[in-house]
């Protein structure tokens, strides 16, 4: 162990078994939770809802699918971005 690339070597082994078990552990856990998982879809269906809300800051960045194009500047046009999730989301491309 005394080449620095034998002790990278053992590092980068060590790391590929871990994302390898998270993998299965993931898909054990997919695999208990799919009576929870169904029952959300059921509620979905039921409650029409629509799409993901990816932040809960501003109304503009909740539903992109739903905004208005001046919701960002309601102050003015100048404005700076309130909120630090806008500028995450980049402005459509025309």
């Amino acid at each position: 162990m005394n080449r620095p690339s034998t002790l990278y070597l053992l590092i980068t082994a060590i790391l590929i078994t871990l994302i390898v078990a998270s993998w299965f552990d993931a898909a054990w856990r997919r695999e208990q939770r799919q009576p929870e998982l169904e029952q959300m879809r059921q509620l979905v269906r039921q409650l029409e809802l629509t799409d993901l809300a990816l932040v809960t800051e501003a109304r503009y960045i909740r539903h992109l699918s739903q905004t208005d194009l001046f919701a960002p500047f309601q102050d003015h046009p100048l404005a700076l971005e309130h909120f630090p999730s806008g500028s995450l989301i980049q402005p459509p491309q025309r």
